[in-house]
Parts: structure tokens; sequence; C-alpha cells
């Protein structure tokens, strides 16, 4: 049987989006539905642009998701297997040194566009004599690198898109290394992929031409390429492209501003499919049953204000044993069933339910409006023990003394015992606040 091994590897260039997530999420979902495992590969090839906080982040990212990964690999320590595989390709006539500025391809794209031909490149430095390419050298003109691709038809089986094909001839040989030595994303990904026995690359459509090139570059280096699979790209409402470099939702935003990691999980696996669609405790729970095949391809759009009703419905359904022990460890200790069950109607976010353990359990700045009412609220307070009709008892009572009714007589006690002119309901709230705050509130001045 073979064993599934996937890969998600993000450059730390920036700060992961949802797009990002909702790949790593699939590939996660995938190894795990098929006893496999998931790698993170940090691609950090881009050394001017790779910074380690981005990769200090990755890892708070996945860990927020629950995406463990089997093991971790960062390319700028891989630079070896790099060298060895250019050598390789060197040899065989498939990597060749090309001598342009850019300002040259620059030219000859304008002039291939405006004849209303495809922008491939012309090979001309594979003309290029030894002498020629040793003058434009002590110029001090550096070469960069391409592959130079085979004019045959590329086929692949995509899990996503079905057979796909390419025809070499239309495509244009792919920059490799830079003038500077540094490997662009082509060459380091196949070599990676092949060393590291990588089964499935789950990907967004916008890599499917790179799989067309990385095909022939696995067959160059004597490797069979993985199975591919190329996932609808996500857009945000307006239909425009998710984007690190430009300020994209990020994970590290929702994070900070309280959304539940499993409740964008549902809401992201629930974009485009039916996965994500029920009520679930965990992710685990949606191993069981997936298939990247039920995926859509229509493009999914990434949208604040239903990710943020997925997550007020994740709270409201939430058990209060996991409720509780989540509380527990922001440390509110004294928790019970009856308080979750009180305030989860009334909450958005977890850190909301701190400002309802004070009102509970600590001290809070009560509304005082009428002093004299106060005094009359005390003078019918009812003894304890209290229940969920102690509150009907004392407002009954309250009214039959005030006169009062509705707004009237409600919100003036809401405003001295919760400090607040909204929020659950008194009748759950006040056997939990007891009797000693309620009296200290009351004659607050």
């Amino acid at each position: 049987m073979n064993i599934y091994k996937l890969r998600f590897a993000p450059s730390p260039t920036g700060l992961l989006h949802a797009g990002n997530a909702r790949v790593a999420i699939i590939n996660w979902l995938m190894a795990s539905a098929n006893g496999g495992s998931m790698l993170l590969r940090i691609d950090d090839t881009d050394h001017a642009r790779s910074n380690q906080k981005y990769i200090e982040n990755i890892h708070k990212d996945l860990s927020w998701l629950n995406l463990n990964w089997s093991n971790e690999v960062r390319q700028s320590n891989r630079t070896h297997l790099y060298d060895d595989a250019a050598k390789t390709l060197r040899e065989m006539g498939r990597l060749y040194p090309c001598y342009e500025t850019e300002e040259e391809l620059q030219y000859k794209r304008r002039r291939q566009l405006k004849a209303g031909r495809p922008p491939i490149y012309d090979r001309k430095s594979l003309s290029l004599s030894k002498l020629e390419k040793s003058k434009l050298e002590a110029k001090g003109q550096k070469p960069y690198f391409r592959f130079k691709l085979n004019h045959t038809s590329i086929e692949w089986g995509d899990i996503m898109r079905g057979s796909s094909l390419f025809e070499g001839k239309l495509l244009s040989d792919p920059i490799l290394i830079r003038g500077d030595g540094r490997y662009l994303y082509h060459l380091p990904s196949c070599v990676d992929d092949l060393e590291l026995g990588i089964t499935h690359v789950i990907r967004g459509e916008d890599h499917v031409a790179n799989t067309a090139i990385h095909v022939q570059i696995f067959q160059a280096l004597g490797g069979t390429h993985p199975t591919f699979g190329h996932l609808p790209l996500m857009t945000d409402i307006k239909g425009v492209g998710l984007s690190k470099r430009f300020g994209s939702i990020t994970l590290k935003a929702l994070r900070d501003e309280g959304y539940e990691p499993l409740a964008l999980i549902k809401y992201l696996m629930s974009l485009g499919s039916d996965i994500g669609k029920t009520p679930i405790a965990s992710i685990n729970e949606l191993v069981k049953n997936f298939d990247v095949r039920k995926i859509g391809r229509t493009k999914p759009k990434f949208d604040l204000e239903q990710l943020w009703a997925e997550n007020i419905r994740f709270l409201h359904t939430m058990s209060s044993k996991v409720a509780i022990n989540r509380l527990k460890q922001m440390g509110m200790d004294y928790v019970t069933d009856e308080f979750w069950n009180s305030i989860k109607q009334n909450i958005k976010t977890f850190e909301e339910a701190r400002f309802w353990y004070d009102v509970c359990f600590g001290d809070i700045t009560p509304i005082i409006e009428n002093f004299n009412f106060n005094k009359e609220a005390l003078q019918q307070l009812p003894p304890e023990p209290w229940d969920k009709k102690t509150w009907y008892k004392w407002t009954h009572s309250l009214a039959a003394a005030t006169k009062l009714k509705g707004r009237d007589l409600f919100l003036p006690l809401r405003k001295a015992i919760t400090g607040q002119d909204h929020g659950p309901e008194l009748s759950t709230l006040l056997p939990l606040i007891g009797r000693k705050k309620v009296i200290l509130r009351l004659q607050t001045s």
C-alpha cells in the first residue's frame, strides 16, 4: 500500500492568510484520511524577503489550527542538493546559461505580444559560442540558467481537474537559477519532493503551468512525479485573490480577534463542498469521510461576516464540558455548567466570557441611576438560597412596592448588578452572583 506523504510549503515572506490555511487543512486532511503524514517545508530560498518571525508565525498558525506536521525542512539548509541536481541537468544539456538583461527580455516579450505571438523565450542563448559567452562574462554579464523543455506533450492525471495536457513547445523555458546564483521555485521544489518521498502535491490552480514544467524536471532527474491536485483559488467577497502582500485577512489577525480555529476550519471546508456542513467537536471528525474530490471547482469566496456567524454558531452549540475546560485554561477557575449555559448566547468570542465571569465571580463597576430605588430593591431582596425563580419573586415584590414595570423596573437593576444595559437572563445570573455581591452593588453610591 502506498503510504501518503504530503507537504505544506509556505514561503516565510509574510503572514499566512485564509487561502493558505485552506490549502494546509486540505493537505492535512488528505494525509490523515489515508493513514499518512504532512510535512512542513519552509520555502526560504528568497533570503532577502524571508524572515524568521514569519516562520515562527507559521508554526503558531498551524498549531492554532491543530494541524500537526511530521517533520520540518528548510530549503535554505538544502542548497547542496539543489547544486547536485543543477549539475546533473547541466551535464545532460537540460540546464543552459542565458545572458539577456531584464530590459532585453521585456523588449522581446513586447514584440512577441504585439505580433500576436505568446511570449515564449526564443532560446537565443543556446546559439552563443564559448567565445561569445566569455566576452559577455568579461563585461560583467552574469549568466542566469534556464531549463530546456522538451517540445513534447506533457500529461498527468490531476485529482481535481482530471486529465491535464500541455504542449512543451507552447511553454517558455523556465528560469531555475538567477544571475546572483539564487534558486527560484522550480528546482528546489522538485528536488525536495523527490528526496523527501512526497506522494501527493495538493496546491492552488495558479501552479498548473508550473506542474507541466515540474513533470519534465522530475523526468530529467530520473524520478517519478507525485500525484497532483490543483485547488480553485480563494478570493475575497469581491472576487479579488487573497495575497500576503496586499493585506488580506491573516490567520494571526483572526486568532487575535478571538475566532475559534475549529469554526474557521469548518467554514473554510464548507466553501464549495459539503465538508464541514455539520457540527463537529474536533478536526478529526472531518477525517473519516474526507475525499478531496468532493471539493468543487468554483472559486470559493471568503466572507468575514459569514465566518463571524459561523464562529457564533460554533460557540452557541459547544458542549459545556469543552467550554468549561477552555475557560479554565484561560484562568476562569470557578466556571460551571450553569455559568456557561447562562452566558453562551450572549458572547461572540471566548474572551467576551471574561466580562461575565467577573460579573458573577469578580468585581465590576455598577451603574447607579436611582439610589432610592436601590434602597427599596435591597428591602425587597429575598433571602438565600437562590434559584431561577428568585429573580421573578424579587421583581414582583419590587414592582408592587415602587409601582414601576417593564424597562423602568428591570433596567436599573440590570445596570446596578451587571454594569451593563444588556446581557444574559438575570434569572440565571442572579444565583451565580449571589446575595452578598448583589447587596454590595446596590449599596454603591
